[in-house]
């Protein structure tokens, strides 16, 4: 690996596991046994260590979201259960990069083109979520009228954007596959009053996954 792709990975590692504002490029340049000098050969600061990481995870994630916006998850009601598989995947990737949720407000007054950059993913991911509740009511496994259709996306869309930093703060130390099945099935509760027997039966079995998760990690 290259040196400047390990400034990034360790500097991902460091800002998600001891956060961002603790972490100096002393702290990254110590981590990878580097001189400062090194790595201000690759970036002049902190500042271009955070911008290029996010530019990562909105290439990464953009490219993810789009999926079902090019094409149905589900070809019909007999695989529905690929739309939620896939959200673990977008939140499997959110996780990830989870240091700029967990100082998301700071980051965002800092950094001008970051703002910029999350108000491009949380249009893309409401445009995701209403693109997958659109196919899931044109194959029935929905039914819901236009306007709880829109203020079923836009709850989730708030729901996925802002689930790590509820989380962290609601329980201090959670295993990440908790977080993630619970942030899941969050989303899927949200849709559930709309979904038909065969579905709900599905969200049951989550909602027990969940509890057997819970009781491992306790």
């Amino acid at each position: 690996m290259k040196t400047r792709d390990r400034i990034l990975y360790t500097s991902l590692a460091l800002f998600n596991e001891e956060g961002e504002p603790q972490t100096t490029t002393i702290d990254i340049a110590n981590e990878m046994d580097i001189s400062p000098g090194n790595l201000y050969y690759h970036f002049k600061g902190k500042d271009e260590i955070i911008a290029e990481l996010f530019q990562q995870y909105e290439q990464a994630l953009s490219h993810t979201l789009t999926a079902p916006i090019e094409k149905p998850l589900s070809a019909d009601h007999s695989n529905v259960e690929d739309n939620w598989y896939y959200l673990y995947v977008v939140m499997e990737e959110m996780y990830q990069y989870r240091f700029l949720y967990h100082n998301l407000d700071d980051i965002l007054q800092r950094y001008p083109d970051i703002r910029r950059g999350f108000r491009r993913l949380i249009q893309l991911k409401r445009a995701t979520l209403f693109a997958i509740c659109q196919t899931l009511l044109q194959q029935s496994v929905l039914d819901a009228r236009e306007q709880q259709l829109l203020g079923l996306v836009d709850n989730m869309t708030l729901t996925l954007t802002f689930w790590f930093n509820y989380s962290e703060l609601l329980h201090e130390s959670r295993p990440p596959y908790v977080t993630i099945h619970q942030g899941v099935l969050q989303l899927l509760a949200m849709v559930a009053p709309y979904l038909g027997d065969e579905q709900l039966d599905f969200y049951r079995d989550c909602e027990s996954i969940y509890a057997n998760m819970l009781e491992q990690a306790d």
